[in-house]
């Protein structure tokens, strides 16, 4: 069965998540600011946080952390699973490629097909938007694939728009919606409430 699927399952994994996401992320975004803006890499260091966590749970000789770069979806495998990492804010939009040039976009919007599964974090500080689900999800392959073969690639992905520069390939916003809602969808609700955190990002360094 899949691993992942069982740890949503599991209480224990349910509390280290709910525990220790919202501060670690909090602590990434302080991290990653300066003047006041999180900087792109906050992505990088959210990744490194959920596979610490993944490695937590499941031991390290379970989860590979060296992906080829011939693997671009892939950021982490557990046991045969693999897993593209996701983390959005609100409504951020969810990246499937970074393809940037028009041409090229297209292309691979025509041959699109998912290869991972997805273990997405949509993270919502303080609750302020109560009506979008937020927390941890799994959203298995096999989920992928049923929703894209029932809304159409077109309405899955958000299309380049003729004469733009595309800045990546993402979910449409009904594709994404359309997965976290998916009964085969795997969910861990977490309360994103900030905490008083006296952190020093250059301490470390000195």
């Amino acid at each position: 069965m899949d691993p992942i699927l069982l740890a949503f399952n599991d209480d224990s994994f349910k509390q280290l998540v709910r525990e220790k996401l919202p501060y670690l992320y909090q602590i990434a975004e302080i991290e990653c600011s300066r003047d006041g803006k999180i900087g792109m890499e906050v992505g990088s260091t959210r990744e490194k946080i959920l596979i610490a966590l993944l490695i937590e749970y499941f031991g390290k000789s379970r989860v590979l952390t060296s992906i080829p770069i011939t693997e671009p979806e892939t950021d982490v495998i557990v046991d045969d699973i693999l897993i593209s990492i996701k983390t959005i804010t609100g409504k951020g939009g969810v990246k499937v490629s970074w393809t940037v040039d028009a041409p090229s976009a297209m292309d691979f919007v025509k041959s699109y097909s998912p290869h991972c599964g997805i273990l997405f974090t949509r993270i919502n500080w303080d609750m302020k938007r109560s009506n979008e689900p937020s927390g941890l999800f799994w959203i298995p392959l096999e989920t992928q694939k049923n929703n894209l073969e029932k809304l159409g690639v077109e309405r899955y992905l958000k299309l380049p728009k003729p004469g733009t520069n595309p800045r990546g390939i993402e979910l449409s916003r009904i594709g994404l919606e359309t997965l976290l809602l998916d009964r085969d969808t795997a969910r861990i609700r977490v309360t994103w409430s900030r905490s008083d955190v006296d952190y020093d990002p250059y301490a470390r360094w000195v």
